[in-house]
């Protein structure tokens, strides 16, 4: 059953009642590599969605590319890197991935999961190798095995996850774009069910058969004996938003959460005022139905007057929320237009872990800050 985010939800958002992200001051790459930028991130998991030990390691992903001096650029080069936390700073451990030769362009965000020895990496394959610079998106995987150093090692050519898609989802498959503006098919994250052990990949989706521009979803497949089968959306957001970014849903105390982060400009005009932020619902049940957490979805939002300061969370079953630091020190003005000027502002790190709580009403909390 697929559940609609309405604008019936959206005109419940009362932000006296919603957290704020606590405001951030300063942006250190402290052990990072200063000469990259870091976005989009989440921890390599075991199958509840916890953040796994892994021989003693604390091992997360995100995307990074080369500091060009103009955060759009970014995009364009996104490779994934390994990450390290400890002691409550992070360690560049490299490429994930070997360079394989593949028929995409970059790596955009995924999921990772680990089993025993075995690790799998499920990303997004970004772009074409015949013509760079394109918005096409497909969802691909690949597996390797985790080495004594309980390091990644051993990794074979990444494959694709989804090789036919269906008439409930649109292909993202056009080379121009706009950033906001395309559509989706990507941001690939394992759900495994406590109820059967059925294995799903949540994604990033665009609605079929929309009369709207604005046609976001959470798409998701169930894996089968003959590879992964797409099944009708868990959500969308037909006529209300046209991006539920880095979807996926969190099994915990016995209920079904579907996240997804998404910004203000990605709203359909005329919608109520809603900001960049982290959104969800809760269910009973994987397929649903599924109900807007705090009444209207909305579950952290940045500071007022620095609303893109973060983004990007990813929300494990210990209810950690990770993002990056985007723009902020902006105090109320607006970001210039000129991405050169805008640089001056954007941080390009990992952003403080924040632990969320959920009550059985579906209202959330932000208890605060990891160390």
């Amino acid at each position: 059953m697929t559940t609609a985010w309405t604008l019936k939800d959206l005109r419940q958002i009362a932000f006296d009642r919603i957290d704020r992200v606590p405001a951030i001051a300063s942006a250190s790459s402290g052990n990072l590599d200063s000469g990259r930028v870091y976005w989009d991130m989440w921890p390599v998991q075991d199958e509840s969605g916890h953040i796994a030990s892994i021989k003693g390691r604390e091992l997360w992903m995100a995307l990074t590319a080369p500091d060009r001096g103009n955060p759009n650029l970014r995009h364009f080069e996104a490779k994934i890197r390994l990450l390290e936390r400890l002691d409550g700073t992070w360690v560049d451990r490299g490429n994930v991935l070997p360079d394989f030769d593949v028929d995409y362009e970059r790596e955009w965000a995924g999921s990772a999961v680990a089993k025993g020895d075995d690790i799998t990496l499920y990303f997004t394959a970004a772009g074409t190798h015949e013509r760079s610079g394109g918005y096409q998106q497909r969802l691909f995987e690949a597996h390797g095995r985790i080495g004594d150093d309980g390091l990644p090692c051993d990794w074979q050519p990444p494959v694709p996850s989804i090789t036919a898609i269906t008439a409930d989802y649109m292909a993202a498959d056009a080379h121009e774009g706009e950033a906001g503006k395309i559509k989706a098919f990507r941001d690939p994250a394992f759900f495994r069910d406590p109820a059967d052990g059925s294995e799903y990949l949540i994604f990033t989706a665009s609605l079929a058969n929309s009369a709207s521009d604005f046609n976001g979803a959470v798409g998701i497949a169930r894996k089968g004996e003959a590879g992964w089968e797409l099944l009708p959306p868990l959500v969308h957001a037909d006529g209300v938003n046209n991006e539920l970014e880095r979807a996926h849903v969190v099994f915990h105390d016995g209920r079904y959460y579907v996240f997804w982060v998404t910004q203000g400009i990605t709203f359909a005009p005329g919608t109520p005022d809603a900001p960049n932020g982290l959104y969800g619902m809760v269910s009973d049940r994987l397929l649903g139905d599924y109900r807007p957490l705090n009444g209207s979805g909305l579950v952290l939002a940045n500071p007022e007057d620095e609303p893109i300061q973060s983004y990007s969370w990813f929300v494990s079953a210990e209810l950690v929320a990770s993002s990056f630091v985007d723009f902020f020190g902006l105090n109320g003005r607006a970001l210039p237009s000129d991405p050169v000027k805008a640089n001056a502002f954007f941080g390009g790190v990992p952003a403080p872990l924040l632990q969320l709580a959920i009550d059985e009403d579906g209202r959330t909390t932000l208890k605060g800050k990891l160390p």
